[in-house]
C-alpha cells in the first residue's frame, strides 16, 4: 500500500483548466497508474482534495505505487511524494487515540434510493452511525459531546456535461480504535458511497496509546 501527495498547481490557471469537476480528477487519478491501465486491471484507488495554508493538495492512497509523472499532470513541480503506506499501519494497536480527517458523501437509502443527509446534525449521525462497522469510536469531549465537527461542507460537480452535484462534508475530530483489522481495512478502502470521485477517504495522526 501507498499514500501519495502532490501539490495541485492552482496558480497555473491554464494548466489545471480541465479540473473544473470532480469526473476530472478522477481521470487524473487513473491516469497515475498507466500500468494498470495498459494491463486492464482498473483498481479502487481512494483520493482526495485537501486544503493547507491557502495550499490545495490531492491525496492518494493505493495498492500500487502511483508513477510521479502523473501526479504532476495538475502538480506542482517537486512536490510529490510516494510513501509506503504498510509500515505505518502495521504499527497501528488497539486502544489508540488518533486525530482524523474524513472527507466523504453521507447518504441513506429508503424505498430503494439513495439520499443524501443535509443538516449538521443528520450528517454527524450519520459517522457516528458509521464509526463501529469501521473499527473506531468517536472521543467524547471534557463536557461530553462528541469529539468530531464537520469543518468543509459544500456541492461538487461531479460531471460538468451534466452539471451533477453531490454532496461532500469533511470532517475533523479525535478517534480511539477499537477494532484493528476493521480499522485497517477502513484506512485502505474508505468510508461511505463515490470512493472514486473523492470521498471516502480517512486519514489520521497518533495522539496517544
Amino acid at each position: 500500500m501507498y499514500i501519495s501527495r502532490v501539490e495541485i498547481d492552482d496558480r497555473n490557471r491554464r494548466k489545471i483548466k480541465d479540473l473544473s469537476h470532480l469526473g476530472a480528477y478522477h481521470n487524473w487519478v487513473e491516469n497515475c497508474f498507466p500500468s494498470e491501465i495498459a494491463q486492464h486491471e482498473r483498481r479502487r484507488h481512494l483520493w482526495r482534495i485537501d486544503q493547507l495554508h491557502g495550499k490545495r493538495y490531492l491525496l492518494i492512497v493505493s495498492e500500487d505505487k502511483p508513477e510521479t509523472t502523473g501526479m504532476l499532470r495538475y502538480g506542482v513541480a517537486g512536490t510529490a511524494m510516494v510513501k509506503e503506506y504498510q509500515p505505518f499501519l502495521e504499527k497501528i494497536t488497539l486502544g489508540e487515540v488518533m486525530q482524523f480527517r474524513l472527507t466523504a458523501n453521507p447518504t441513506y437509502r429508503t424505498d430503494g434510493k439513495v439520499y443524501p443527509h443535509i443538516t449538521v446534525d443528520q450528517q454527524k449521525n450519520w459517522l457516528l452511525r458509521k464509526a463501529a462497522a469501521n473499527g473506531f469510536e468517536i472521543m467524547k469531549n471534557s463536557d461530553g459531546s462528541n469529539a468530531f465537527d464537520p469543518v468543509s461542507r459544500d456541492w461538487p460537480v461531479l460531471y460538468h456535461q451534466r452539471q451533477v452535484k453531490i454532496s461532500r462534508v469533511s470532517f475533523e475530530g479525535v478517534l480511539r480504535v477499537t477494532d484493528v483489522n476493521k480499522f485497517k481495512d477502513t484506512l485502505t478502502h474508505g468510508i461511505g458511497r463515490e470512493k472514486a470521485y473523492g470521498m471516502g477517504m480517512l486519514t489520521v495522526i497518533l495522539l496517544r496509546k
